[in-house]
């Protein structure tokens, strides 16, 4: 975990954060927010009671289109750490077909490892850059060899290798400064050892990710001729040079360090695992199976990887779920004591749908704006029509199935239909306003009509 990062971002500035993207549900950004800081607390206090302090895990309960998995994704933002979003419902009880949960951690540490790896990519980026344009000017203008010849004189020998050395470094500022990016070079680049896929049993997906290394690195690595720009060629040799430079085992050391002290793992979709075996088997036979095999995770245990064991005993594990059907009680008794902490998120009203349309930096309104703007064309929302289209959106959430601000979504795109459509042929307007009268004209009907809004909105 970027410690700096988290050292600047107290619960209240993690708050504002999210704020910028998240209208409403204080409560969830209160929690999530004080578990996030939790961590950086864990990392400074002494080594005798580090051990011993768990991570509050945490349930998000709401209905759909309020935010939950919003949060997880601006968390992952700020954040810093390895962070995994998984959806429980894809996962089976073991001995079914299908991905076993202990994959979630298998992934996590992945995302960890290309992560650490990544960020000592960049520490080593100028060395690799200066490595890479001395492969580069030596296909250009090789280097001297040394005389064998008896007849050269010595002095003959350093008078070319400094001509040639003046050559290479006037070369290079040209190279520089980018007057040879359009020059084509022949180099030899290393070539992957893949070619083939080697699979495992099904749910054993490790067991294949093994194989298919072992074979990889069994297979002698090939090298190949590629004609490309000096730019391109630049970028490539600069990225394998990285890779030399960089110690892989020191690397996934790392990552597990991350994973098992500061790893959050988003659980979405919890709900569609609640309840108890179904009496005639079926798609719900594996549900309370799940639930088992997610308890030794969530609980601490060693989930063996491709970099080597990572204990979970204190990964943060955070789940959401709309819980329309089940309820949180649904779930095994184990399982809801691993989650001590519970929030509910708020439906969405009114109010907080003409928040949502305006506030956030990535609101609806300003990315149809922006995607407008493309074509030479100002759309304007007056306020009455925002007003508007918040009323209609919780009227339909309201009639039909709520669906939270997902909603807004497909209200707006039937209202601006015809205008995507027309613009810029068949409507040269440059500046188009939005009024509350459009909006009533183009939904109003939609709306009346019940049967047909179960279909359009």
């Amino acid at each position: 975990m970027k410690m700096d990062l988290m050292k600047s971002l107290t619960p209240s500035q993690i708050v504002i954060e999210l704020d910028k993207y998240i209208i409403g549900q204080d409560d969830a950004k209160r929690a999530v927010a004080i578990a996030l800081r939790n961590r950086w607390r864990r990392q400074k206090v002494s080594i005798d009671i580090k051990e011993e302090i768990m991570p509050n895990n945490i349930i998000l309960i709401g209905p759909t289109g309020v935010g939950k998995t919003e949060i997880a994704r601006r968390l992952a933002k700020l954040s810093g750490a390895p962070f995994i979003k998984v959806e429980a419902s894809k996962y089976t009880e073991v001995g079914y077909v299908g991905r076993d949960v202990e994959s979630m951690i298998r992934d996590l540490a992945e995302i960890s490892v290309n992560m650490v790896r990544f960020e000592k990519t960049e520490a080593v980026k100028e060395k690799a850059a200066l490595m890479a344009e001395d492969r580069i000017l030596d296909q250009l203008i090789p280097p001297i060899k040394k005389p064998t010849a008896a007849s050269e004189t010595e002095d003959t020998a350093e008078t070319e290798a400094l001509q040639n050395e003046k050559t290479r470094e006037w070369m290079r500022e040209k190279l520089r400064k980018g007057d040879m990016d359009d020059k084509l070079i022949e180099f030899d680049v290393n070539l992957p050892a893949f070619g083939m896929q080697v699979l495992g049993p099904q749910g054993m997906d490790d067991l294949s990710m093994n194989l298919q290394d072992m074979m990889s690195s069994m297979i002698p690595k090939k090298k190949k001729k590629r004609k490309t720009s000096i730019r391109e060629a630049k970028n490539l040799i600069e990225q394998e040079e990285a890779q030399k430079l960089i110690d892989m085992e020191a690397v996934q050391k790392e990552a597990i360090d991350r994973v098992q002290e500061a790893g959050i793992v988003f659980i979405d979709e919890i709900d569609k695992i609640a309840g108890t075996k179904s009496a005639q088997g079926g798609p719900d036979v594996s549900r309370e199976g799940v639930q088992r095999d997610l308890l030794p995770i969530v609980e601490g245990s060693a989930i063996n990887t491709k970099y080597g064991p990572v204990k979970t005993d204190h990964v943060l594990f955070i789940a959401s779920g709309a819980f329309h059907v089940s309820k949180p009680s649904d779930l095994i008794p184990e399982l809801q004591g691993r989650f001590p902490i519970r929030v509910e998120l708020k439906s969405l009203t009114e109010e907080d749908f003409v928040k949502i349309l305006t506030i956030p930096q990535n609101a609806l309104l300003k990315q149809y704006s922006a995607l407008l703007e493309t074509e030479g064309v100002t759309i304007r929302f007056k306020n009455d029509a925002i007003l508007e289209i918040a009323k209609t959106a919780a009227a339909v959430n309201e009639q039909v199935e709520n669906i939270g601000a997902r909603r807004l979504h497909t209200i707006l795109t039937t209202l601006l239909e015809d205008i995507l459509f027309e613009v810029p042929d068949k409507m040269p307007e440059s500046a188009i306003d939005i009024t509350g009268k459009m909006v009533n004209d183009k939904l109003d009907k939609i709306i009346k009509n019940r049967d047909l809004s179960k279909y359009i909105l």
